[in-house]
């Protein structure tokens, strides 16, 4: 038990529809992590390429495989909901299958959680990597808002999902709004 407390197990959100081009990247980045107590739980929606074949070619356990029973493509935050019913970690993050992580991002955030632990949602800058130049930047050069930030997000939203770290607790009151098409992350973070 005190080993579990210690090193508490992580959950891993990737949804994918359609991501071959850069789920392997995706994954690795995963994989290269410093901190090693995570699972992925990787929800198909019912992806038409070689999403699934790509998955299925690391042969880790901690990946676990979950696909849509619908035949119809989920919308996203419906299938992010599904995909948290799965988890079994203490705490939850999101990988897009576009997005990659540096690999001491969940070592990191943990720290921070052990650290301030009446604190349940942590997030961090991000760097946009452009295909056209081949370069990458950091998506907001000044200091992120911290603490009580519900207006300062209203006023201008700076939280990618990929940087979200989140107390599973939370998803016992909140859940992503389905209805959305885009903005379930705003609507969830703002609440």
């Amino acid at each position: 038990m005190e080993y579990l407390l210690k090193k508490p197990l992580i959950s891993v959100i990737i949804n994918c529809y359609n991501g071959e081009k850069f789920l392997k990247n995706a994954i690795r980045s995963v994989l290269n992590q410093t901190y090693k107590n995570w699972e992925i739980i990787f929800f198909d929606n019912n992806s038409n390429d070689k999403s699934v074949k790509i998955l299925k070619e690391f042969k880790d356990k901690r990946i676990k495989f979950y696909s849509s029973q619908n035949k119809d493509l989920l919308p996203l935050y419906k299938a992010r909901n599904l995909a948290i019913q799965k988890a079994k970690g203490k705490f939850i993050t999101f990988l897009d299958v576009d997005d990659t992580w540096k690999k001491n991002k969940l070592s990191e955030q943990l720290n921070l959680s052990k650290k301030y632990p009446f604190i349940k949602i942590f997030y961090s800058n991000y760097d946009i990597f452009n295909q056209e130049n081949k370069k990458s930047f950091l998506k907001y050069d000044y200091e992120l808002p911290s603490g009580y930030i519900t207006q300062s997000l209203i006023n201008d939203y700076c939280i990618g999902i990929l940087t979200v770290f989140i107390d599973k607790k939370i998803f016992k009151k909140y859940k992503f709004n389905e209805k959305y098409n885009v903005i379930g992350d705003f609507d969830l973070l703002i609440k």
